[in-house]
């Protein structure tokens, strides 16, 4: 696996939801340790707060600060970037990072509980911060996706908008993951000229929280065959700050380095598609 780089990020000002634990706290700890003004976006504000508490003492960072955020709520989401925006800084860098498996429901905006928290809550946080992220160029906006996306073949839009079926949630959290993967490509071609970057990861298998509604004794059975959270936060972290990919955009990554995502992942129809029911579910 290729190093981190570790190129100064001082100056520069990031965005990670879901940072207050597994990979997404890693990778908030080691951008603010290279300088960045880090901001973690999460539900707990507990936790949120012990997660900026732990990230200062141990980087000496103290510009990292939480912001509230629940992804499967549309209300939290508006409010969450609305707080961002108002404190006026530039966005060089958002990671989206947050997501759940293994959960079954309804978000409270009333869609498949996986679908709604990793892919719609991410495209509407990710429109409301555009305008600034594009202002702010060179900029890159990560996508945590997962190899689960190549384990389903397509998207029932039907099915995304009622309870979640499937046994633990899985077959679910595919079609979630390779929503993931169909926004970040359509996102960078969007994006083609501003200056911003975009980039779509598997981070592993990584026995972190991701996994916390999943049911006993699944949960335990499945971490003993995963990576670490530092390991699983390597390519988030090269696709966050690695000149090797400065250039690069829409390009999906494993083990830091560039991976082909399945087929249907490359369906540039179905991207479009995902996208135009996407921006019509938010408004």
């Amino acid at each position: 696996m290729k190093p981190i780089d570790s190129q100064s990020l001082a100056g520069r000002v990031a965005l990670i939801t879901g940072a207050n634990t597994g990979i997404g706290l890693v990778t908030a700890r080691e951008l603010a340790a290279q300088g960045a003004h880090v901001f973690i976006a999460c539900r707990s504000i507990e936790k949120g707060q012990a997660a900026v508490d732990e990230i200062r003492k141990s980087t000496g960072n103290a510009q990292v600060q939480m912001l509230a955020l629940d992804l499967g709520d549309f209300a939290s989401v508006r409010q969450c970037a609305q707080t961002f925006l108002a404190r006026d800084l530039p966005l060089h860098l958002l990671i989206n990072n947050a997501g759940l498996a293994g959960a079954k429901g309804l978000t409270k905006s009333g869609f498949e509980l996986a679908f709604g928290t990793n892919h719609l809550g991410p495209f509407l946080f990710t429109q409301l911060l555009l305008d600034r992220i594009k202002q702010s160029a060179p900029a890159r906006i990560v996508t945590v996706a997962s190899r689960a996306h190549t384990r389903v073949s397509g998207i029932d839009f039907d099915a995304v908008q009622k309870p979640t079926i499937g046994k633990a949630g899985l077959p679910e959290y595919g079609v979630s993951k390779l929503a993931n993967v169909l926004f970040s490509a359509e996102l960078g071609r969007r994006l083609s000229g501003t200056g911003v970057m975009t980039y779509g990861l598997h981070p592993g298998v990584v026995a972190s929280d991701v996994w916390r509604e999943l049911p006993q004794p699944f949960r335990a059975l499945a971490k003993l065959f995963m990576i670490s959270v530092e390991e699983g936060a390597a390519t988030s972290l090269y696709c966050a700050t690695s000149p090797d990919v400065a250039t690069q955009t829409g390009l999906y990554y494993d083990k830091c380095s560039v991976k082909e995502p399945s087929k249907v992942g490359q369906d540039a129809a179905l991207a479009a598609e995902l996208w135009k029911r996407s921006e019509s579910w938010i408004a």
